[in-house]
C-alpha cells in the first residue's frame, strides 16, 4: 500500500480499472488513524456522527460547527486517505450563495478534500454551483437520512419501477451537475446495478448490493459499537462496543474491589527525597 495521498484522479483510475473503491466513516483522530493505517481509501466524516457520536436522534440537528470540529480531527489523523466532509441539514438548500459559502468552510476551516450533499435532479443547481467554485462534490441518492421525515422513515427507495426510474434520473442530473461520485443508500439490487452502468462516475453502496463501484459502511456500526438499531445492509466485523463494556465493567470492578491500581501501576519517591518529604511533613 502506497503512502502517497489519494486523490479525485487516484479513484478514478480505480473506477476505470474495475477495483472496487473502500470508503468508511469516521468522526475524530483516533479512528481516521486507524482507518488511514487500514488502506481505507475515502473517510467520509458523515453527518451520521450526529446519531453514533452525538447521541441526536436524526442526523437533522447536526451543525456546522459540529462538522467543522470533527473534519479537523479526522484531518490531523488520516495522512493518506482522501476526506470529504458532509453538509450538514440546512447549510445547502436554501440558496446556492449559501450552498457555496458552507462548502468553502468545510474545505478551508476543516481541510476537506471534497464535500458531499444529499438530493438528486432538486439539488442539481448546488451541486453545480459548488463544483463551478472549484470545489469536489459526491452526490447521495436513495435514502437520504437528513430527509428521512419526508421519506417516511428509514426505508428502502426505489422499490417500484417508478421510484427506480427517478433514482436513475437522479443520478444522471448530479453527474450532469459535476458530481465525481455518487452514494447510493438503501436501493435494491437491480437498480444500484442500472444506476451504475449508465454513469461514468464511481457509484459507493451503502445498502446497494454489490454491483456498484464501491462500499461504505459507518464506522460504528461494523465495528458494532452502535446498538439502537442495525440495518439490514450492515456486516459487523468485530464486537468492540461488548468489548469495551467488559473492559469497563472489570475496570470498576477492580476499583470498588482495591485491586486497582496495583504494585505494578504506582510511581514512588526515591529513598532520599521521601525521607526528607518525612522529615519536613514532620516538622509542620
Amino acid at each position: 500500500m502506497s503512502d502517497k495521498p489519494v486523490t479525485i484522479l487516484d479513484l478514478h483510475r480505480k473506477y476505470q480499472a474495475g477495483e472496487p473503491i473502500v470508503m468508511v466513516t469516521a468522526y475524530d483522530y483516533p479512528s481516521a488513524l486507524l482507518a488511514d493505517r487500514a488502506g481505507v481509501d475515502v473517510i467520509l466524516v458523515g453527518d451520521s456522527l450526529g446519531m453514533v457520536v452525538l447521541g441526536y436522534e436524526t442526523t437533522e440537528p447536526v451543525t456546522m460547527e459540529e462538522m467543522l470540529i470533527h473534519i479537523r480531527a479526522v484531518r490531523r489523523g488520516a495522512q493518506r486517505a482522501f476526506i470529504v466532509g458532509d453538509m450538514p441539514f440546512g447549510s445547502y438548500e436554501a440558496s446556492n450563495e449559501e450552498a457555496v459559502r458552507n462548502a468553502f468552510r468545510l474545505m478551508k476551516e476543516g481541510r476537506a478534500h471534497a464535500v458531499k450533499l444529499e438530493g438528486g435532479r432538486r439539488m442539481a443547481d448546488r451541486v453545480r454551483a459548488i463544483v463551478q467554485s472549484g470545489i469536489p462534490v459526491m452526490g447521495h441518492i436513495g435514502l437520504t437520512p437528513q430527509s428521512v421525515s419526508a421519506l417516511g422513515g428509514f426505508r428502502v427507495q426505489g422499490r417500484t419501477a417508478k421510484e427506480a426510474l427517478a433514482l436513475i434520473d437522479d443520478a444522471l442530473a448530479l453527474q450532469e451537475a459535476g458530481c465525481f461520485a455518487i452514494v447510493l443508500e438503501a436501493v435494491p439490487v437491480e437498480v444500484a446495478a442500472a444506476i451504475t452502468e449508465r454513469l461514468d462516475i464511481p457509484t459507493i453502496g451503502i445498502g446497494a448490493g454489490n454491483g456498484v463501484s464501491g462500499q461504505v459502511l459507518v464506522y460504528h456500526d461494523l465495528l458494532g459499537m452502535f446498538d439502537r438499531f442495525t440495518p439490514k445492509f450492515v456486516k459487523q466485523y468485530a464486537s468492540i462496543g461488548s468489548a469495551i463494556e467488559e473492559a469497563l465493567r472489570a475496570y470498576a470492578q477492580d476499583v470498588r474491589a482495591g485491586a486497582f491500581p496495583a504494585e505494578e501501576h504506582t510511581f514512588h519517591m526515591a529513598d532520599d527525597e521521601r525521607e526528607a518529604f518525612q522529615h519536613a511533613l514532620a516538622s509542620r
